[in-house]
């Protein structure tokens, strides 16, 4: 008598057309486990990411013209405003419109007289946009003003 797998009728002999019972079953139980562990990395990792963006443009991605001078030293009392390739103004991580900028900017000559002003503005950006957010600055009073680049990598 031949042996074979599981058949529905084990008195009768016809299991070669049948074939052996095959039991299929996959176990997604690790699949799951890496899918959980990949999610609790993403999150760390984005979360960290954000934390990790101050400044003007906290969290934009700001492409510095460059410059030959050394990078500026960033003190406390230094106001960076982010100007973006589509012109528009950022401040403290928010997109802001020119009356806004001007009142922040009287807050700040009220709060920090000695603040410096910092335009960060994109490559792409108008020069005329810069001097815009420039006389707004000169206009509420601020006498220090600079614009950020980025360090030529050529000597």
């Amino acid at each position: 008598m031949a042996m074979s797998g599981p058949s529905k009728h084990p008195h009768h002999h016809h299991d070669e057309e049948e074939g052996p019972a095959v039991f299929a079953d996959i176990n997604i139980t690790p699949l799951t486990d890496i899918f959980l562990v990949l999610l609790i990395i993403f999150m760390v990792t984005t979360t960290a990411a954000v934390e990790a963006g101050q400044g003007a443009g906290a969290g934009v991605r700001v492409d510095l013209p460059k410059g030959t001078s050394r990078e500026l030293r960033t003190a406390p009392r230094d106001f960076p405003v982010a100007i973006l390739a589509d012109g528009r103004t950022v401040i403290e991580g928010k997109v802001v419109d020119a009356s806004e900028l001007r009142t922040r900017f009287q807050k700040l000559l009220k709060d920090a007289p000695e603040a410096q002003v910092i335009i960060q503005a994109d490559t792409g950006v108008a020069h005329g946009r810069v001097v815009e957010v420039m006389e707004l600055a000169k206009g509420a009073g601020i006498e220090r003003l600079a614009i950020a680049t980025e360090a030529d990598e050529k000597k």
